[in-house]
């Protein structure tokens, strides 16, 4: 099996209608990588857990032969780039989970896809299996690390487990499927909530230290570090990295992980007075409230009396906002509001589909330019193939290029074309196609931002009002029982 190194940036909830989790894979010793893109692909499209392979979807590829498919294209990276890297992440997995009884598993495969398919813009190649053989269905995205162009991979970037969770929320939002937002059990998303009220943590103290040294106006990085260590900081550099660790601090802290305005760059530039600096402040608790979903009280009952009434509060502010919210767009008409909203989300759902359309076709570009270029490239050396009689030997000698030569064909047989494009016609097209892109995201954001707004506080009137609620008259016949 793969070493699995899972990335944990708010990426696995509890207690969300789905649970999500990316992780990325790598080459186990004594494997290759195509044995190992094997066994992934295998157990993720495992016809006993996949209804016989029905519960198997993908996107530009074969599920048969997606791991071939996969190696091929980092062959293609190698032979395009000339860049090659130890220890490579070969494939990414995002995992799905949904609670059980919410959706039947053909619903949880068309709701991966989705999600990859968003989530990754069409640019890599994905496979996308449900299993079925547990008490709640859930989904094995498996996407190459390698871009369809050949060009690029995908790198994992800090909170993309985050990103992954939060496009989750909101497919599950527009497919009306429930979401309501529940606290995380432990100190410190509580702490989160209470604001500037909360404890500081060991990166605000060391802010808040940095802050203060720098008011005695040290001349140079090297003094900004003494005045650190006499506030009883202990200071360790491990090459370009430095750590500070004070007394009753477990695990040392980066400076480079404080964020804007504290990075080693920065400071040396305030020191030398070519920047100004911006001490870090906590939230205002006196600030407008930001539109949020109601807290399940479910959840917060079980963390104690106290969170609980504070709960209980927080939903009873933002039940307001939201009743406000649609008096002031619909004048209290709530199905008026309700009119509003479809049409707000399929206003977001053409400008969505306009954008697919045009990211879809500037791959398709890319990959047609790539091998029209690696046909070229590579025709000579399949000609000397072909004289050879189609000798082995020849073929052990050039296989890589060999490779790349018949993808090439082989992708514009699937296209149909009989005349190749020039490849400055196809920069063109795609120069036009990101153009068009780029003038339809301000409105496709915004359109997003206004469909979300009004799906969360719909969300929190249908909680209120019991629409998302189960029957009471069966739960009170329940009891009678």
């Amino acid at each position: 099996m793969y070493c699995l190194t899972p990335v944990f940036f708010e990426g696995r909830r509890q207690n969300r209608m789905a649970t999500t989790r990316i992780i990325s894979m790598h080459i186990n010793k004594g494997k290759t990588i195509s044995e190992c893109l094997t066994d992934r692909t295998d157990y993720a499209t495992n016809p006993e857990k996949t209804a016989k392979g029905e519960l198997v979807s993908a996107y530009q590829c074969d599920p048969k032969t997606a791991d071939a498919e996969f190696l091929l294209s980092k062959r293609q990276y190698k032979s395009i780039t000339g860049r090659e890297q130890k220890n490579d992440v070969i494939a990414y997995q995002i995992r799905q989970s949904f609670k059980p009884g919410e959706v039947t598993p053909e619903e949880a495969n068309k709701l991966g896809y989705e999600l990859a398919e968003r989530f990754l813009k069409g640019r890599h190649a994905f496979i996308v299996a449900t299993h079925c053989d547990t008490k709640h269905p859930h989904n094995h995205i498996i996407f190459n690390s390698t871009s369809l162009a050949c060009t690029r991979k995908f790198r994992d970037f800090l909170g993309s487990g985050k990103a992954v969770a939060r496009l989750s929320d909101a497919i599950c939002l527009e497919h009306e499927l429930s979401v309501i937002e529940n606290p995380k059990l432990g100190n410190h998303s509580y702490n989160k909530w209470l604001g500037a009220n909360a404890k500081p943590s060991h990166r605000d103290l060391l802010r808040a230290a940095i802050d203060q040294a720098l008011l005695q106006k040290p001349k140079e990085f090297e003094q900004l570090l003494k005045l650190l260590c006499e506030a009883g900081y202990e200071i360790k550099r491990r090459g370009a990295a430095i750590t500070f660790r004070c007394s009753g601090q477990k695990q040392p802290i980066r400076l480079s992980s404080l964020g804007d305005d504290y990075s080693k760059d920065e400071l040396c530039a305030v020191l030398a007075g070519t920047r100004q600096h911006t001490p870090k402040k906590k939230r205002d608790i006196t600030a407008p409230r930001k539109n949020q979903l109601l807290i399940d009280m479910k959840a917060a009952m079980r963390k104690g009396q106290g969170f609980s009434r504070w709960a209980t509060k927080e939903n009873l502010k933002q039940m307001a906002q939201s009743v406000a919210y649609i008096q002031d767009v619909a004048d209290g008409d709530y199905d008026k509001y309700q009119a509003m909203t479809a049409d707000s989300v399929a206003r977001f759902n053409a400008l969505s589909d306009q954008i697919k359309a045009a990211e879809s076709r500037m791959a398709e570009v890319a990959a047609l330019k790539g091998h029209i270029i690696n046909y070229a490239k590579t025709r000579e050396v399949f000609e000397g193939y072909k004289k050879s009689g189609y000798s082995p030997k020849y073929l052990a000698e050039n296989e890589p290029d060999i490779l790349l030569h018949r993808a090439a064909k082989k992708a514009f047989n699937e296209n149909g074309l009989k005349k190749l494009p020039t490849v400055k016609s196809l920069q063109e097209e795609y120069a036009r196609l990101l153009s068009e892109k780029k003038s339809a995201y301000p409105e496709y954001m915004e359109a997003r931002k206004k469909m979300r707004e009004m799906l969360m506080h719909t969300s929190n009137v249908d909680v209120v009002f019991g629409k998302n609620a189960p029957d009471k008259e069966k739960e009170n016949e329940h009891d009678r029982r």
